[in-house]
């Protein structure tokens, strides 16, 4: 008698879905595997659609594509992969006791059944849509599939020269980038920092810097209060309580939520973040049925405490577990650390782990360091500089988080936190990996090293060093302390900071002109990227100046106003 084919079933074919059948059929070349998708693409790269609607993606098919060209469509699936996609196809109910799924065809509206042995639920997610006014009228779109995105690319080819971006968050940014050489851009924020859940502020205003130089009008911490249309039915402007800006589009990227509205009519379990909560295994509180992507969350590796992180990345490593699963594997996911990465202009931004901010709200007993080093030999051309925070629990000294941000190599940086985060390194173990080196590629001691034993002389009360929030908030509020700056005459006469506070004494001089210094008064030092703060702090105290610090990351990763050119004397 023939054996009876294993039926799975998969709703959503963006990322997780497709990955789970692809995988599945892999290990189970006999299962029947069928995919059902809304909407008209298929297993297409989402993250790649403000590139496609800046042009510098072709082709909307490049991103269905396989690295060698097949675009990744019905046809694709049922010759190479043997599995059925059902697209136009809507899921609208499970039958959990029958395990069958209720879907309708969209464009005939022919409803039926799907019967499964295993579900797959890659459901994803749905572009936030805030009670705006307005929201409905044409030229405002929210990104929230390929669709919406040539829609976008069309309107900017067509014309769109004022666009406005509610949102600066990664897609905001991502989007102002591409978009920047066509159109004037405007961003508006409701927090008061872009990228506010992936950096600390002090990095965040960095980012902010490299926006205005390159002509995008920032409005941050403003809230947008209605949009409005030209009396056809299209926009005209964005009104927020920073004022009025005229736009040919607006874009809404306010986050997105887990679409699970099957799975909660289903009676599945949901977690406390609001998406599906699955077990190690990816199932759900049905162990027929799995989720994956950006409908479920998961479990952050450092803090141990449910989170929601859509990104493409986790959603394809999730689609891989669920493949082995359904067809009778055992495979696990551990979790994610929120590592995300995205270019704004010459600018590359990373992140892994907890921010500072995010660690001091869990409850750890946080210590931080900020310090910008070349990203390869300085000597060597091409070199450029990165600013890496590295965030420890000043109790076990493990590490908790990495930022990392500037125009070099932020990717390998990043890459190797993402490692050592999740083998639960310390700061000492991170200063002694044996990272590799060459002139092209590196300094001698990595700028993770670098940052590593910073952060390490910190923790020993070698270093006493301050945050740059903090400089300047002390400096709003009037407080009484010497800023001495210990570059050289070049540096100085380059850039400085604007405050009257500030001494200038090279570090060459500092031991034969330390007698200048008032000795009742607080020092805070600063250089350019904080090596020579640290050396005149030392110098100080072995003269008997007894309240010495300096500010981390020097005037490199100083994110507040500075005095360029030439000083005038």
């Amino acid at each position: 008698m023939e054996e009876k084919r294993k039926r799975i079933l998969v709703i959503g074919g963006v990322a997780a879905g497709p990955k789970a059948a692809a995988r599945a059929r892999r290990c189970d070349p006999g299962a029947e595997i069928t995919i059902v998708e809304e909407g008209s693409f298929l297993s297409y790269a989402g993250c790649g659609m403000p590139f496609y609607i800046g042009g510098m993606v072709e082709k909307h098919e490049e991103l269905m594509a396989t690295p060698v060209g097949v675009v990744r469509d019905a046809a694709f699936f049922r010759n190479v992969k043997d599995i059925n996609v059902l697209t136009g196809t809507r899921a609208e109910a499970i039958d959990r006791k029958n395990k069958t799924v209720r879907v309708t065809n969209l464009a005939t509206r022919e409803t039926y059944d799907l019967p499964y042995d295993k579900l797959v639920l890659a459901t994803g997610s749905k572009p936030v849509r805030p009670p705006i006014p307005g929201m409905d009228l044409a030229g405002v779109y929210t990104l929230g599939n390929l669709e919406e995105a040539r829609a976008v690319r069309q309107a900017v080819e067509q014309g769109a020269r004022r666009v406005v971006i509610i949102g600066g968050g990664l897609i905001g940014l991502e989007l102002a980038d591409t978009l920047a050489a066509k159109a004037g851009i405007t961003i508006v924020e409701l927090m008061d920092h872009v990228l506010s859940t992936l950096l600390d502020p002090e990095l965040s205003i960095l980012v902010e810097r490299v926006l205005r130089g390159k002509g995008v009008q920032l409005f941050l911490g403003s809230r947008v209060e209605r949009i409005e249309g030209d009396g056809r039915g299209a926009v005209a402007r964005v009104v927020t309580t920073a004022g009025s800006f005229d736009a040919d589009l607006v874009v809404v990227a306010a986050g997105v939520r887990p679409r699970v509205e099957l799975a909660r009519e289903a009676g599945l379990e949901l977690g406390e973040t609001g998406a599906i909560k699955v077990n190690e295994y990816l199932q759900t509180s049905d162990p027929d049925i799995y989720a994956g992507g950006d409908c479920v969350e998961n479990i952050h590796l450092i803090s141990g405490r449910p989170v929601y992180t859509p990104m493409g990345s986790v959603a394809n490593r999730h689609g891989r577990v669920i493949g082995d699963n359904v067809a009778g594997g055992r495979d696990t996911f551990s979790g994610v650390l929120g590592t995300a990465i995205l270019k704004v202009f010459e600018m590359n931004i990373g992140r892994t782990g907890l921010s500072e901010s995010e660690a001091r709200r869990l409850g750890y007993h946080v210590e931080s360091f900020i310090c910008p080093a070349p990203d390869r030999a300085h000597f060597y051309p091409g070199s450029k500089p990165v600013i890496i925070k590295l965030v420890a629990d000043a109790s076990t000294r493990k590490l908790l988080g990495a930022q990392i941000l500037g125009p070099g190599d932020v990717n390998k940086r990043l890459d190797v936190m993402v490692a050592a985060l999740s083998m639960g390194a310390t700061v000492d173990q991170l200063a002694t990996f044996d990272l590799a080196y060459a002139p092209p590629f590196s300094t001698a001691l990595d700028p993770l090293t670098h940052a590593a034993n910073c952060l390490r002389n910190k923790l020993d009360g070698r270093a006493r060093s301050i945050n740059p929030l903090e400089v300047k908030k002390r400096l709003a509020a009037g407080e009484d302390f010497v800023l001495l700056d210990v570059r050289t005459p070049a540096e100085f006469n380059e850039v400085r900071l604007p405050y009257p506070n500030v001494v200038f004494i090279p570090l060459g001089k500092l031991r034969e002109r330390a007698k200048e210094l008032p000795r009742d008064r607080e020092i805070i030092v600063f250089c350019k990227v904080s090596l020579r703060g640290w050396e005149a702090q030392t110098i100080l105290e072995s003269l008997g100046f007894t309240n010495v610090s300096f500010f981390e990351g020097g005037i490199a990763a100083w994110p507040f106003e500075l005095d360029t050119g030439p000083r005038q004397s």
